[in-house]
């Protein structure tokens, strides 16, 4: 009888010890997968820190300006006296003089506001892009962030056999996920670019590098267009050859497919740079 208890005390914790591990890796697995967006999260978050202080910078530039402008009309209306004796000349200039004041503060305002928004939009993109894009780990797939455009890079090795654009099927899963991204953002339109090595294409029908870029850029395109139902209006193809490497001494990771996903967010940098522009600042 003790015989039996013990066996069934033993076959308990064991059990027990099982559901422990397993409970254990899926805690591990969801630590690993949290990290991994704190780090993301993390690395665009100094990216807007760091234009956030050039942004500040040049605003307290401005404002040092705006008061040197608003000081400078104080001493002009204590100099003056009397306005009833201002010459309509004087009057006039001193009117364009505040005037030019009202629209710099203005000018200032809305920068503020274009920077804030677009820091936060950027921010937002980046953590529903990554989550739609899921588990992307393997070592031949990239995925970067730069200002709120995606670029995801794909080595040809998972996409095509050598000197060739035929997709392989092992490529398929991929860019079902991929599909996925642009399906779930109808808003934006992306362009797939085809990447190769220097080394000049010889061989088939194909001239050089050039043609056989852009035929895997085409190529990727179709699928995406056939095999997953994404809008072909919003799709770009585009060829680049050898000319944007990655890597002066691997060629391998120049040899690459890359889909840039570009969301319309263009108001916001349009603010900026014609706020840039705009004479009554950079006077």
């Amino acid at each position: 009888m003790k015989k039996i208890v013990f066996g069934l005390l033993g076959i308990a914790v064991l059990l027990s010890s099982c559901v422990s591990q397993k409970k254990y890796a899926d805690l591990e697995a969801k630590q690993k997968e949290t990290q991994d967006l704190l780090n993301s999260a993390t690395v665009k978050l100094n990216d807007c820190l760091s234009e956030k202080a050039s942004a500040d910078s040049r605003l307290k530039t401005l404002e040092d300006q705006n008061a040197f402008l608003k000081a400078n009309n104080q001493e002009l209306i204590n100099n003056m006296g009397n306005l009833t004796t201002l010459t309509t000349k004087g009057a006039e200039n001193l009117e364009k003089s505040l005037e030019s004041l009202k629209e710099k503060d203005l000018t200032i305002r809305k920068l503020q506001d274009a920077i804030t928004r677009r820091d936060s939009v950027n921010l937002a993109l980046v953590q529903s892009l990554k989550g739609v894009l899921g588990n992307l780990d393997d070592e031949d797939i990239e995925i970067n962030v730069e200002k709120g455009v995606v670029f995801v890079s794909i080595s040809d090795k998972l996409l095509f056999s050598s000197g060739s654009y035929n997709v392989t099927s092992r490529a398929k899963e991929v860019l079902g996920k991929v599909a996925k991204v642009v399906n779930n953002k109808p808003d934006f339109d992306f362009m797939v670019e085809g990447h190769t090595d220097d080394v000049p294409y010889r061989s088939g029908v194909l001239l050089d590098n050039w043609d056989l870029s852009a035929k895997r850029a085409t190529a990727i395109v179709r699928i995406l267009q056939n095999d997953y139902n994404v809008d072909p209006k919003r799709m770009t193809a585009a060829g680049r050859a050898e000319y944007i490497p990655v890597s002066e001494t691997d060629k391998a990771k120049n040899r690459r497919t890359r889909i840039v996903v570009l969301p319309k967010i263009d108001q916001f940098y349009s603010m900026i740079e014609e706020g840039m522009k705009d004479p009554a600042i950079n006077n």
